[in-house]
């Protein structure tokens, strides 16, 4: 793999001054994600089923045991995952909080199990299972399926009317963040989204885009509401099934994410710490976070993104980034300031961020020089793409079970299927040149017509 030069390698530890000031950054790029899950959850479920507060303490803490169970070697942060929004919400409606909570765990455990196996049997068998031509198109659509929320938090929804203090505020800052990280010289560099969040906050305060009123009733500490299994509820297990299949949807995220950061520090992550202790890191954090009452966690493309974009690979920033982030969980003040953060501001660094993924999908596909020559590889990728961008949806009802696959689960769950049992093509049909195969339709037309 090509060695990335790296201002901050993985090991290294910036100064004091400017260790926290990136941790603050990458708290900032996670931010908007995290709080995002479990207000999406609660509105579906119409009440709430996960806090803010907890969603933050549970990030962190699986950041942290992400990076005990790596031994420091791999620069992620672990974040709320989008993929089971629609699930939790299903999960809760048949089982309530403990039906949630426990498919959480269960998704927790089903890493561990995987990672397990992959430590006694290797890892040849999930190569074959999840190949490059499979993990690009998935980063793809982790990056593109996010696009709506960004041109949602804009307010340039189809049938939303166009606000001009948004527009304006999502421009500053899309541009701000852009020209500092194009432009910028120094430290002021390698904090383009702190830069371009703070600037497009300083706008929306001035155009009154910012109420101020729920940081004035927050109190200045507050204790998050935590759920605990046979303290706040009995574990049941009524809808695991909801919730397990997209284990193997977030598996191919995590492969795809390791995969595109990989390529960003120039290390083989997959190999070294390896594919079986970022599972079991992921695994064990996506249990304790079900444990603890919040959402699953997942490895963050955001975060990745601000690694590729600053050059600052240090696991000691990511590690103070969780840290900070569970201490936000509370910091009832903090947090309710930082939630003042209007949507346009977040979306206007979204543009960036979700696009940004989706480009690292596509350089998964390049680096790896898949051969679109080949009409397999292009059937993959396609319906791939269609379907995870186009809402598809199974659903599959027995009795009182009920499993939903859509999406990001759909299309991985195909992609799979036509890699594994899609014939190659012949070598030599391969090999021809347009020419050649537009002679042999032919010749295979007249030969049926006159059969």
């Amino acid at each position: 793999m090509e060695k990335s030069k790296m201002i901050l390698d993985v090991n290294e530890k910036p100064t004091i001054a400017k260790w926290i000031v990136l941790a603050i950054q990458h708290v900032f790029a996670m931010f908007g994600a995290t709080i995002l899950v479990p207000i999406l959850v609660n509105a579906g479920a119409g009440e709430t089923v996960i806090t803010i507060p907890v969603a933050l303490v549970t990030s962190g803490i699986g950041t942290l045991i992400y990076i005990l169970c790596t031994k420091g070697k791999s620069p992620v942060y672990l974040g709320s995952s989008f993929a089971f929004i629609a699930p939790l919400v299903a999960a809760y409606a048949k089982g309530g909080l403990s039906g949630a909570m426990t498919g959480i765990m269960v998704v927790g455990l089903i890493y561990i199990v995987f990672a397990t196996i992959i430590r006694f049997a290797g890892k040849n068998w999930l190569d074959k299972l999840l190949p490059p031509v499979v993990i690009g198109p998935m980063i793809m659509i982790i990056g593109l399926g996010l696009a709506p929320s960004a041109i949602s938090q804009i307010g340039l929804g189809g049938e939303a009317q166009v606000e001009w203090k948004a527009i304006l505020v999502a421009v500053v800052t899309f541009l701000v963040t852009a020209i500092v990280a194009v432009r910028g010289k120094g430290f002021l560099k390698i904090i383009p989204f702190l830069v371009g969040i703070v600037t497009g906050y300083i706008v929306s305060v001035c155009v009154g885009l910012v109420d101020f009123t729920p940081v004035a009733q927050a109190a200045f500490f507050s204790m998050p509401q935590f759920a605990i299994p046979f303290l706040n509820y009995a574990p049941n297990f009524s809808a695991i099934l909801t919730i397990a299949p997209i284990a193997l949807v977030t598996m191919a995220e995590h492969i795809g994410d390791h995969t595109s950061l990989s390529n960003i520090i120039g290390k083989d992550l997959l190999k070294e710490p390896g594919l079986e202790k970022t599972l079991l890191g992921d695994g064990i954090a996506t249990f304790v976070a079900g444990l603890l009452g919040g959402p699953a966690n997942t490895t963050y493309g955001e975060n990745t993104s601000v690694v590729g974009m600053t050059k600052i690979a240090s696991v000691w920033v990511i590690g103070l980034a969780a840290i900070f982030a569970i201490c936000l969980g509370f910091l009832g003040k903090f947090t309710a300031l930082v939630s003042t953060i209007p949507n346009p501001v977040l979306g206007g660094v979204s543009l960036l961020l979700y696009g940004f993924i989706a480009v690292n999908g596509l350089k998964v596909l390049i680096q790896n020089q898949i051969d679109f020559g080949k009409t397999k590889n292009v059937v993959v990728a396609s319906a791939m793409l269609v379907l995870g961008l186009g809402g598809a949806a199974i659903s599959i009802v027995s009795g009182d079970v009920s499993v939903t696959i859509s999406g990001m689960s759909l299309a991985a769950i195909v992609g799979i299927l036509i890699n594994l049992f899609l014939p190659e093509e012949k070598e030599e049909e391969v090999n021809m040149t347009k020419e050649e195969k537009k002679e042999k339709e032919e010749k295979n037309q007249k030969e049926e017509i006159n059969a």
